[in-house]
């Protein structure tokens, strides 16, 4: 059954932006801060077993210089400088296999898939990546309460700048153009890419998934599903914390990051989803800045969204933007194609 509100209220849904002061100051130092530290991004070659896609195992500095781990994967055989898609991974997921991330490059792009921190434990993609801890205080089982006393500690903010990084370390491989890079991800994966597509100048598309960390006041407000039922245990125990743990959630909403996008934006959202409640999507994509925006509409279906069936209209937008990436990837013709226009 739905979930939230009618279609047409939806879509007309603007609420006030909850943001501080300080927010670009904010990451703005943190970003810089991330850039100074660290080593040069390692692609390792990796043996996955594929013969029409090279695979490697790259390490990358994140958040203070701590190394993240990832996937790139390359279809085999392609000259020149590729589009590349940047992938993060829905929330409690880790980076997984590389066979398990084969679309993109089957699509001719080259793909960087980012491993998210502490995560890849929870019984679908295993992860490699660990997430120091510089505070260890109280919080509810998962990662939404992770440091939520305070931003400068808060989960999201290292891995945030992890999933920035994971855009810079795509854009510095001489295979990758860097002037056409696309952030992408489902459910956690696409609030990453919304705040990464707020974070990242220059972006060439932005398409977030049913994204998750979007408008938490609500969120918590209207479903009893998990992780946000994580913010409301944490609240119910801590009952003095309230205005602070919202304070702190303000800098990593995916609300506002919109309002600081400019890339072409691809938003899916479900209106059965009870996970991500399609209220919270709406507030993100009507605040998105970007003079282009389109969002996919799934209206009998849950978290899962589109799934395989958002692929297809993901791939043309990359392909009306950017090229034929598979004839890049064979040498031959690349011309963005233009819409509307007439052919001879």
């Amino acid at each position: 059954m739905l979930v939230d509100w009618p279609l047409d209220r939806l879509r007309d849904y603007l609420p006030a932006r909850d943001e501080p002061a300080d927010f670009d100051e904010f990451w703005a130092g943190t970003l810089a801060e991330a850039r100074d530290t660290g080593t040069p991004a390692r692609f390792e070659p990796y043996d996955a077993g594929l013969s029409t896609v090279e695979v490697f195992d790259v390490t990358f500095p994140g958040f203070a210089g701590q190394p993240v781990r990832g996937w790139f994967l390359l279809p085999r055989h392609a000259t020149g400088p590729l589009p590349c898609v940047v992938e993060y991974i829905g929330y409690g997921g880790g980076r997984g296999l590389p066979h398990e991330w084969l679309a993109w490059s089957a699509a001719g792009y080259a793909h960087l898939v980012m491993d998210t921190r502490g995560q890849g434990s929870n019984g679908y993609l295993v992860g490699d990546t660990p997430d120091p801890d510089p505070v260890g205080l109280p919080q509810t089982p998962g990662f939404m309460t992770r440091g939520l006393a305070d931003p400068r500690h808060y989960y999201y903010r290292r891995v945030f700048t992890d999933a920035v990084r994971a855009v810079d370390a795509a854009r510095a491989h001489p295979r990758v153009d860097p002037g056409r890079v696309a952030v992408t991800g489902g459910s956690q994966g696409g609030g990453i890419s919304l705040a990464v597509a707020g974070l990242v100048d220059g972006l060439a598309a932005a398409m977030p998934n049913v994204p998750f960390l979007c408008h938490y006041r609500r969120a918590t407000e209207i479903t009893d599903a998990m992780p946000y039922q994580e913010l409301v245990k944490y609240l119910k125990t801590h009952r003095g914390e309230v205005e602070r743990a919202f304070r702190t959630l303000s800098y990593f909403d995916g609300v506002n990051f919109a309002a600081r996008c400019d890339a072409p934006a691809l938003f899916s959202v479900a209106l059965m989803d009870d996970i991500c409640p399609p209220s919270t999507v709406f507030a993100a994509y009507n605040h998105y800045a970007g003079a282009e925006k389109d969002i996919t509409i799934w209206p009998y279906n849950g978290h899962e969204g589109g799934a395989g069936f958002q692929f297809p209209r993901q791939a043309a937008l990359l392909r009306r933007l950017l090229g034929d990436a598979a004839a890049a990837a064979d040498g031959r013709a690349t011309a963005p194609v233009v819409p509307h226009a007439r052919r001879s």
